[in-house]
């Protein structure tokens, strides 16, 4: 058989509520439900006072989406590269036109300057002055000239 246990002297404190230094002023306000303090007996025979905690609820399941992250980037994806081949396409373009514009401009200027180096050498020069003579069959006879 064992022994019995000996009660033990058990102290309960009650909360008692702090008083301010200097009295603030009334406000009305709704009074809040304020939670019963609660004994617990203890299986020693000590008992437990305090308020009551309500237990922390569990946050919910996070919800998947219906289409997965790895889709929808992926959709994104194809949707920038469409629109960056839609530009890189009008790049080119405009690329291709500007070289064939650059080339038509220096054919031009080809063109202009070698006509006007044409016009200089082959062209009649009124610098060296007097008159041109054309000379078929010239007879000269006794200092004389005839045609």
């Amino acid at each position: 058989m064992s022994t019995p246990q000996r009660p033990t002297a058990v102290e309960v404190h009650h909360p008692t509520p702090l008083t301010p230094t200097h009295p603030m002023p009334l406000v009305p306000a709704q009074p809040a439900p304020v939670s019963s303090v609660a004994s617990v007996v203890l299986p020693d025979g000590r008992v437990v006072t305090g308020y009551a905690i309500e237990p922390a609820k569990p946050e919910p399941p996070a919800v998947k989406p219906a289409v997965s992250r790895t889709a929808v980037n992926i959709a994104l994806g194809g949707i920038g590269f469409g629109a960056v081949c839609g530009g890189l396409v009008l790049l080119t373009t405009f690329i291709a036109a500007l070289t064939a514009l650059i080339t038509q401009l220096i054919t031009l200027a080809a063109v202009i300057f070698g006509g006007w180096i044409a016009v200089q050498i082959l062209g009649t020069s009124s610098r060296r002055g007097g008159t041109t003579v054309n000379i078929r069959k010239a007879v000269i006879k006794r200092n004389k000239f005839y045609s």
